[in-house]
C-alpha cells in the first residue's frame, strides 16, 4: 500500500516533456536538449533504444553528447572516461556518476519526465571532481 502511494506520488511530481520525433534523433550520436535550467544529452543505441542523461562528465564538465557512443556506453571527449548511458555509473579506475532520466515514447513522440521540485532527480549526487 505504502508502495503504490508513493508511485502515484512519484507520478504527480513528474513532468513529461516533448524533444522530438524519433526520427530526429541521430542513432549513435548525442543530441544536446535543454529543459529548464537542465542540460541533458539524448542518445538513441544501435538497438534503438532511447537514454536520457546529463550532459557533463562528473570528471571536469566535458559535453556527453559530444562524447563516442558504444553500446550502452559514452565516452566522454576530453578525458575519455567511460560513463554508462543506463544507470548513468562511471566505470572503474574512475568514479562517479551523472544523473539519467526516464524516457517515454509514444507514437514515435520522445518524451524526458522531469521532476517538478527542484532537487527531485536523486539517483546521483556526485559533484565535479577537482584537480584531476
Amino acid at each position: 500500500m505504502i508502495i503504490e502511494e508513493e508511485l502515484e506520488l512519484m507520478e504527480k511530481t513528474m513532468r513529461s516533456v516533448f524533444i522530438g520525433e524519433v526520427a530526429d534523433l541521430p542513432q549513435k550520436l548525442g543530441k544536446t536538449v535543454t529543459i529548464g535550467n537542465k542540460e541533458i544529452a539524448v542518445f538513441k543505441t544501435e538497438n534503438g533504444d532511447i537514454r536520457a542523461i546529463e550532459n557533463r562528465c562528473p570528471h571536469k564538465g566535458g559535453v556527453l553528447a559530444e562524447g563516442i557512443l558504444s553500446g550502452d556506453y559514452v565516452f566522454c571527449p576530453m578525458h575519455d572516461w567511460k560513463i554508462s548511458i543506463t544507470d548513468g555509473k562511471v566505470q572503474a579506475p574512475d568514479v562517479g556518476c551523472v544523473q539519467t532520466y526516464p524516457v517515454e515514447v509514444k507514437e514515435d513522440r520522445v518524451y524526458i519526465l522531469i521532476h517538478e521540485k527542484v532537487g527531485g532527480e536523486g539517483n546521483c549526487s556526485t559533484p565535479l571532481a577537482k584537480g584531476v
